[in-house]
């Protein structure tokens, strides 16, 4: 299925001479390298850009960093600004370091360990967390101890929390600060992707019993219909995602948005999808370019993190960051495609960029083709990024473990062979295979067969706690409260719903693809199924299917919206009346409670750019999260 890694070394060097002949034209070799340097270091810089989204998230983006630098203005002098860790990468696309640093401020993480500066103003901006505090009074306590004097302030992201003010309280450090909140509910990580932020939305509310991620939720929305109206459509499905609508209805009737203010609203429907209600997709290999560097690589804040060798350069032991976002032209082209088609995407480009070479220097070039050709060169830089992340990823993916893995997900999904899954994750286990490797399969296997009959429950339970500890009984009981590993009790109703909605999808197109299954190679992701029939036709026509997944579903209409159409009176031609004022198409709003992956925004942006698809998509989400990055959150040792 992938490509091999020396198609990739093929291209690297086709586009290779493009910096290292000489030119007997006006720019010289050095001349274009250091140009092309300058533009890899503007590119490198920049946070997302937001002009094409569908919103005006610009303006979003703008208030947040308003709001933020407005706190840090009111307090007077030189500052200390201590980060929460887990907000950095938020804030980074928000404001631009350079611009705390023109308001006179030192920036710090939040550790364990005392704050090193010589402020006389600290300035706390952290989560809600227990263990936060814990970081901010020992910090206090020997500042106190030092008999240094200072002022501090604690602003919590985004809603202050009572819990965290006991602790405040207990440790006698509450008098000696002003605490405040920084509202910071929505990040925009692309044009077409909101973030909300919270990273532990979903085992909170399915092991811990804590819904308030779900108030921070409805919160986040709300504050999207003061800035584009009320949205007259909401669609639910799953216990969490009918709870965010009725807390956002409550909202609403408590501090309403007035429609008549508004004009037509830009949101025309919010489709909310509990990720209970498909656990299946993110415990699956993504395939999809910018799903796999996820997989491999970890992408955070719309970011990557390597060893600077992987980018071609030879420094021993540097990390590069890469930013992969929009902006880049490039990464916009083909970071939705399988990735064995971005091998031959790049392949043709580096080709394309070599004959344009060979021309110039064998014809003579007037002063607008001259130009014509720096411009492709300033996409030189994109391209070798690309080809190198490609190449490592190539490595990666021809390994016989990661396509012996994808078969056994195939076949899992299939779920028509029991005995050989079985045999298979029972082998991982003796293998001593890395642990949440394990249970991502576990987890699949469970969920496709609702649970595995109680003997070989109790041994693989048994087995897990022999191989990798028996510290890791709270795991196991983490993932046993969340259903996601369970005895069964019923027979699974799987197939069923695999056939309803077509999910296994055979003589999968990957280079043409003509169903969103492109996404996983032949499984196409319930989650986007659901949102193609919500979108096309309502929850209606697919109740039964609805009844067999997890959770309720709701569908709400409005009040006050007599005018704006809905789903049931256009089943997918576009008319007149669901255009906002400018012409564009109206949108939907999918917002995953628990997580998305990238996958699935692929196939969400499959859907939005097929002809007759009347509205543009865009997606809100708890968190970015892959099968790995799901299955961690439940890790827990005793020890």
């Amino acid at each position: 299925m992938y490509l091999e890694a020396h198609q990739l070394s093929e291209a690297r060097a086709i586009q290779a001479p493009a910096l290292s002949s000489s030119s007997s034209h006006s720019l010289s070799a050095h001349e274009v390298r250091e140009s092309l340097r300058d533009f890899e270091r503007e590119i490198m810089a920049q946070i997302p850009n937001l002009e094409n989204a569908p919103l005006n998230l610009t303006a979003l983006r703008d208030q947040s960093q308003k709001e933020l630098i407005n706190i840090l203005k009111n307090i007077r002098g030189k500052k200390c600004l201590v980060i929460d860790p887990k907000l950095g990468g938020s804030l980074s696309l928000i404001v631009q370091t350079s611009l705390l640093k023109e308001h006179g401020i030192e920036l710090r993480h939040l550790t364990a360990d005392p704050i090193q500066t010589e402020c006389t103003k600290v300035i706390y901006l952290v989560r809600a967390q227990l263990n936060l505090m814990q970081f901010i009074c020992s910090q206090i306590h020997n500042d106190t101890s030092k008999g240094l004097q200072r002022e501090y302030f604690v602003y919590f992201v985004p809603r202050r929390a009572v819990a965290c003010e006991k602790i405040l309280e207990e440790e006698k450090v509450h008098d000696l600060m002003t605490i405040g909140e920084y509202p910071l509910y929505i990040v925009p990580l692309d044009e077409d992707v909101l973030s909300f932020e919270l990273d532990l939305a979903y085992k909170e509310c399915l092991v811990d019993g804590d819904t308030s991620s779900l108030w921070h939720m409805a919160k986040a929305i709300h504050k999207l219909e003061f800035s584009f109206g009320v949205i007259p459509n909401v669609r639910a499905k799953g216990k969490a995602a009918v709870r965010v609508a009725d807390i956002l209805n409550h909202m609403q009737a408590e501090e309403p948005v007035n429609p008549s203010d508004m004009g037509v609203p830009e949101i025309n429907t919010l489709i909310l999808l509990d990720r209970e209600v498909d656990m299946v997709t993110p415990m699956c290999t993504q395939l999809t370019y910018e799903g796999l560097l996820d997989e491999f690589l970890r992408v955070n804040n719309g970011a990557v993190e390597l060893d600077s060798s992987v980018m071609g350069v030879q420094q021993e032991g540097k990390k590069i960051k890469v930013p992969l976002n929009s902006s880049d032209k490039l990464f916009k082209e083909i970071r939705d495609l399988n990735f064995e088609v971005v091998v031959q995407v790049l392949r043709q480009k580096a080709t394309s960029m070599k004959q344009d070479y060979t021309e110039m220097q064998t014809t003579s070039q007037t002063v607008s083709e001259l130009k014509d050709f720096v411009k492709k060169l300033n996409s030189l830089p994109e391209m070798t990024r690309h080809i190198n992340l490609a190449q490592h990823l190539s490595t990666l993916t021809s390994k016989p473990s990661f396509l012996g893995r994808l078969d056994m997900e195939h076949t899992i999904v299939e779920a028509q062979s029991y005995d050989i899954c079985f045999d298979y994750i029972e082998e991982m286990i003796h293998k001593q295979e890395p642990l949440v490797n394990v249970l991502r399969l576990l987890i699949l296997f469970s969920i496709t067969n609702s649970g595995l009959p109680k003997k070989n429950f109790d041994y693989l339970r048994r087995e897990l706690l022999h191989s990798y500890g028996f510290e890791h009984m709270a795991t196991l009981n983490n993932l046993e409260k969340a259903g996601l590993l369970r005895k069964q009790e019923s027979k699974s109703n799987w197939l069923t719903i695999k056939r309803a909605l077509q999910l296994v999808v055979d003589d999968t197109d990957t280079a043409n693809p003509n169903d969103i299954a492109y996404v996983f190679s032949g499984y196409a992701p319930l989650s986007i199924r659901l949102v193609q029939h919500a979108v096309r036709s309502g929850w209606r026509p697919i109740e039964e299917i609805l009844k067999l997944l997890p959770g309720p579903h709701s569908d709400t209409k409005r009040s006050g919206f007599a005018s704006s159409p809905s789903f049931d009176t256009l089943p997918g031609a576009l008319s007149n009346m669901d255009r906002v004022a400018d012409g564009r198409r109206s949108l939907v709003l999918v917002v995953f409670i628990g997580g998305v992956t990238y996958a699935e925004i692929s196939a969400l942006r499959f859907l939005s750019a097929q002809e007759g698809m009347a509205y543009d998509l865009i997606v809100g989400t708890t968190k970015i999260v892959n099968g790995h990055t799901l299955a961690e959150t439940f890790v827990e040792s005793l020890g």
